[in-house]
């Protein structure tokens, strides 16, 4: 099988599209014909082993998962002896982040619970761009005690997670406000945002607007500009960044916390087969769609890669495997 393969941390120059041996499934492991893969920041930071602390977890010396990839989406092809959720055949999509990785190739191996099957109302393509970024979102959301009624802000609300955030947001109820740049509004508005800050234009942390709930998607903002735009009992939860906004949070945000009603807090997402069983029945009602920037083919994964880090993606990358399903 084709697959993209790594042997030292690096640009996306270091990846190499090699002919590899198909993997097989152990006990617990379901085997995928891989039809489409979605790129995450994460793929990147263990690409570039960002923050240098990732090595604790990818290898300090070299990659211990040779084959990046988190989200995909295809056709089972066969299964382990203890797999009782799924058969040769069956659509599925899901984030093996936790199994490995592996989905930038024709062929991957994911365990049992970290799939689902494929919503019916989405392409391979579509359903690939789902796993990671919505479960991220929704756990964001939740951690964020979210409910009907909340006015919740969402800082980088046009990239994957934030996407995502704003949908489950209003499905849960409440009024979204979407910071984005200005190629972007209109975007945000069609998924749904109540309101939109330009923010290559405005502020929003010098406006007079308070929010019960921020969701730090995107962008970089201080945690006493955050606290400034936030009602007294307010909740700010940052979903990703750079190794100091963790740090400020883990530990800034931590003492804010307990000295005072605001709760500030950052989340690692993994998955969790319970979640996106929830946003399959989400999407499958109409109330979420995943929004796909650019598609690309496996040979220009190097070339999909530096778009997603140059930072101004709409919504999801996806790369296609060359099926027409």
């Amino acid at each position: 099988m084709r697959a993209f393969t790594y042997e030292k941390y690096g640009s996306p120059d270091v990846l190499q599209l090699k002919e590899v041996a198909k993997p097989t499934p152990k006990e617990t492991e379901v085997l995928v014909s891989v039809r489409a893969a979605s790129l995450n920041a994460a793929d990147w930071h263990l690409l570039r082993a960002d923050p240098f602390l990732a090595r604790m977890y990818t290898g300090w010396f070299k990659p211990k998962f040779p084959i990046l990839g988190a989200d995909i989406a295809g056709v089972v092809e066969s299964v382990g002896t203890a797999v009782t959720q799924f058969k040769p055949g069956d659509e599925v999509f899901g984030d093996l982040s936790s199994s490995h990785f592996g989905g930038f190739a024709e062929y991957a191996t994911a365990e049992e619970n970290t799939l689902v099957l494929k919503p019916k109302n989405l392409t391979f393509e579509q359903a690939a761009a789902v796993p990671l970024a919505s479960v991220t979102a929704l756990l964001a959301l939740r951690t964020g005690a979210i409910a009907a009624g909340d006015r919740v802000l969402i800082n980088g609300a046009s990239g994957g997670v934030g996407t995502f955030a704003l949908q489950l947001a209003k499905s849960f109820g409440a009024v979204v406000t979407a910071v984005c740049s200005s190629s972007k509004v209109e975007m945000v508005r069609s998924l749904g945002a109540d309101f939109v800050v330009d923010y290559t234009k405005e502020n929003f942390t010098e406006q007079s607007a308070r929010y019960d709930l921020i969701i730090g998607a995107n962008g970089y903002h201080s945690l006493a500009e955050y606290k400034r735009v936030l009602t007294p009992t307010g909740r700010y939860v940052m979903t990703g960044g750079s190794t100091k906004q963790m740090f400020e949070v883990l530990l800034k945000g931590a003492f804010i916390s307990k000295r005072g009603t605001q709760k500030m807090t950052n989340i690692l997402s993994k998955p969790n087969q319970q979640d996106l069983q929830f946003i399959k029945e989400q999407i499958e009602s109409g109330k979420v769609t995943p929004f796909i920037d650019r598609t690309y083919e496996l040979a220009e994964l190097p070339t999909a890669l530096r778009y997603l880090e140059e930072g101004h993606a709409r919504g999801k990358v996806v790369i296609t495997m060359g099926y027409n399903d």
